[in-house]
């Protein structure tokens, strides 16, 4: 899965453990989820979208190997 946290956290002046912060996780997991490594639970989803006031879809975004994982 594909996201732009890293890109709206430079928009919004934030770091990773800033943002951490607001969504009650470690900055470690933030650094996961930037990297790719973690794909985080629909909640927090919801919550990083929410902290930059945009939708979803708009932070987050399947890829073509996302839709042949089992």
């Amino acid at each position: 899965m594909k996201n732009l946290i890293k890109v709206e956290r430079a928009r919004n002046n934030l770091t990773q453990a800033e943002l951490a912060k607001r969504v009650s996780v470690s900055r470690q997991t933030i650094n996961a989820i930037e990297l790719g490594k973690y794909v985080p639970s629909t909640v927090l989803s919801l919550k990083i979208a929410h902290t930059f006031g945009k939708n979803v879809n708009e932070i987050f975004e399947l890829e073509e190997t996302d839709w042949n994982r089992k």
